[in-house]
């Protein structure tokens, strides 16, 4: 394992709201535009956050036409998986969007 990934790792999960993001994309993927609907930030916040933690091979996106999907990309790190269990379950906030109609704002 290379060490500059490995910091670049820690690094990014120093930070609560990309913890947070973590936390959101462990349950399920999500569109950029739902992540900032629970974030409650502008979508260049989010998408800086964002890249910080593709940079440092936690996130990996899928483009689908204009939207882009978020997951969490578990393959890089060996211990990495007991760490994203470790994070807080947050489906609750997905379930927020479901109810107030926001979950599929940018699906075709």
């Amino acid at each position: 394992m290379d060490l500059d990934m490995l910091v670049e790792c820690h690094k990014a999960m120093g930070d609560k709201t990309r913890l947070r993001i973590l936390s959101l994309l462990k349950t399920q993927e999500l569109c950029g535009c739902e992540l900032v609907e629970i974030l409650k930030m502008t979508q260049p916040s989010v998408s800086q956050h964002l890249r910080k933690l593709k940079t440092a091979k936690l996130v990996k996106e899928r483009r689908e036409g204009q939207w882009v999907f978020y997951s969490i990309d578990g393959s890089v790190y060996p211990f990495i998986e007991s760490t994203f269990q470790a994070l807080p379950d947050l489906s609750g906030e997905i379930q927020w969007l479901r109810d107030n109609g926001l979950m599929v704002t940018c699906r075709a």
